[in-house]
């Protein structure tokens, strides 16, 4: 939002590969958990797998990994990003565990494939939006037919 408010390049692009970093998150995160099905700690029966639980892998440390290490690729000249990024990650990491929602192994993994997300995402579309070859700028444009009672929004590269 910030990109697109301030005209900023950089910003947009932030913003356009941080959507499809927790997207790609969720998805696998998704998936994974209907795969292993393991039992929280505070469950019945805690660390079962195929139990029907939601702990494996732990979506918020994929998540927050993912954005971290997108960050600290994109601003990978400025190291304080990237230390700023992983210590918030570290954070939220610990307190999954420290709260008894997830096994430090859910975590873990969880970081682990986030972090592979992010530098996925970031290798594959780092340079089409701000980098001085770009071709593609994304927008965001609302979609409306009242008479069709139809609401939404594309994205559309221009």
């Amino acid at each position: 939002m910030y990109g697109a408010l301030r005209d900023n390049p950089k910003g947009r692009e932030i913003g356009v590969l941080g959507t499809e970093t927790l997207l790609d998150s969720l998805i696998v995160t998704g998936v994974l958990k209907q795969v292993f099905q393991r039992n929280r700690p505070d469950d019945k029966n805690p660390g079962d797998f195929g139990a029907g639980g939601t702990s494996f892998p732990s979506g918020h440390a994929m998540q927050v990994w993912a954005i971290a290490s997108l960050l600290d690729h994109e601003y990978k000249h400025k190291k304080i990003v990237g230390i700023t990024a992983y210590t918030l990650a570290a954070i939220v990491s610990a307190s999954r565990v420290a709260a008894q929602r997830h096994f430090a192994s859910d975590v873990v993994a969880g970081g682990t494939m986030g972090w592979f997300i992010g530098r996925y995402v970031y290798n594959t579309h780092m340079s089409h939006l701000a980098h001085k070859h770009a071709s593609l700028i994304p927008m965001i444009v609302p979609q409306a037919d009242p008479q069709q009672r139809r609401y939404g929004i594309a994205l559309v590269f221009k």
